[in-house]
C-alpha cells in the first residue's frame, strides 16, 4: 500500500513563495515576456525594401548574344534582390503585427484614431512590395513605418523626430528624440 505525501518539499517551497510574492500578469511581443518592443527593425525593414528596388532598377541586362556567365550572374543578383526584398516586406508585417497585437491597448487605439488604418496599409503596401518591384510602392511602405514609429513613440511618452538612416540606401528613420 503507497502512504500519500502531503506534498514535495518543491511543491512547499513554490506554494510559500506565491503566498509572499505572487506572481504578476506580464504581457510582451515573444510571449516570455521581455517587455522589449521597438519599430526600428520595422523601418530598417522598409528601408531595405527600397535598396533592393533600387538595385533592381539598376541592374543591366546582359546584352544579346554575351557569354553565358553575364546571363548568370545577371539573373543570379536578380534573383538574390527580389527574395531579400520580399523577406524584408514580410519582415515589416511580422514587426508591425507583434507591436500592433502585444504592445498597443484599447486606449492607445482612443489617442490615435488612425492606428488601426496605419498597420492595415502597412500590411496592403508590404504585400504589394512582395508582389511587384515597384519604387513608388516601396517609398510608401516606408513613410507608413514612419508613422507608425511616430504613433509608438509618442505612446511611450517620448518625442520622436526623423533622421538620416546613414545607410547606402538613403531614406530616413524615426527615432526617439
Amino acid at each position: 500500500m503507497s502512504r500519500s505525501i502531503p506534498g514535495s518539499l518543491v511543491s512547499r517551497v513554490l506554494r510559500t513563495v506565491d503566498r509572499v510574492s505572487p506572481p504578476a500578469v506580464a504581457e510582451a511581443h515573444c510571449d516570455i515576456p521581455c517587455g522589449i518592443y521597438d519599430p526600428h527593425l520595422m523601418q530598417i525593414a522598409a528601408l531595405t525594401v527600397v535598396r533592393m528596388n533600387q538595385l533592381i532598377d539598376g541592374l543591366e541586362p546582359p546584352v544579346e548574344g554575351s557569354h553565358t556567365a553575364d546571363h548568370v550572374r545577371y539573373h543570379n543578383s536578380l534573383t538574390r534582390y527580389i527574395l531579400v526584398k520580399e523577406e524584408h516586406a514580410e519582415l515589416v508585417k511580422r514587426e508591425a503585427r507583434i507591436i500592433w497585437g502585444d504592445y498597443f491597448k484599447p486606449e492607445h487605439v482612443e489617442k490615435y484614431p488612425d492606428l488601426h488604418a496605419t498597420v492595415w496599409n502597412i500590411m496592403k503596401l508590404a504585400g504589394k512590395n512582395r508582389q511587384e518591384v515597384n519604387a513608388a510602392a516601396a517609398d510608401e511602405l516606408l513613410a507608413a513605418t514612419h508613422r507608425f514609429a511616430e504613433i509608438f513613440w509618442d505612446s511611450k511618452g517620448a518625442k520622436s523626430s526623423k533622421q538620416p538612416s546613414r545607410q547606402a540606401v538613403g531614406g530616413e528613420i524615426v527615432l526617439p528624440s
